[in-house]
């Protein structure tokens, strides 16, 4: 279970843009749901990095333009972002939580895998769970143990 896994990755989400769909987490691996959160964009919206890591995929699935990063900090961690009109980062690239990796179009994806297993994002960002607005803080979320700043 992954509540029980100890990871200390630092994400922030874009708190500021509206959720289109949130995470619904499928009832089987091939079933039904939304691995990730769904944001509604404005146009020419930089898309920025919610964590550090290295860029491992840039590319295309079917018709959405993603993004994934593993976590520097736990790379059994990936943050993957989707709905890019353009991209500004290559795979290899290492990325600090920050830099811009492209345009979004009209949505932003942005899911969380650990391991093999889909997790909402909103468990490694503690401002989105508390609806702060505006600057997206980050925190440190070690699952299953208390909560503290990064870098504390």
């Amino acid at each position: 279970m992954i509540v029980a896994a100890t990871l200390a990755v630092c994400l922030s989400l874009p708190t500021q843009l509206a959720v289109r769909d949130p995470f619904r987490a499928p009832d089987c691996a091939r079933c039904a749901g939304n691995r990730g959160i769904e944001y509604a964009v404005p146009g020419d919206y930089a898309v920025r990095s919610g964590v550090t890591g290295e860029v491992v995929f840039v590319g295309r699935v079917a018709t959405t333009h993603y993004v994934v990063i593993r976590a520097g900090a736990e790379p059994s961690v990936r943050v993957t972002y989707g709905g890019f009109a353009q991209t500004m980062v290559a795979e290899g690239d290492v990325v600090r939580a920050g830099r811009v990796l492209g345009e979004a179009g009209a949505t932003l994806h942005v899911g969380v895998r650990v391991g093999e297993q889909y997790v909402d994002p909103r468990r490694l960002s503690m401002g989105a769970l508390n609806g702060v607005t505006g600057a997206a803080p980050r925190f440190r979320v070690t699952l299953g143990h208390s909560v503290t700043r990064c870098g504390q």
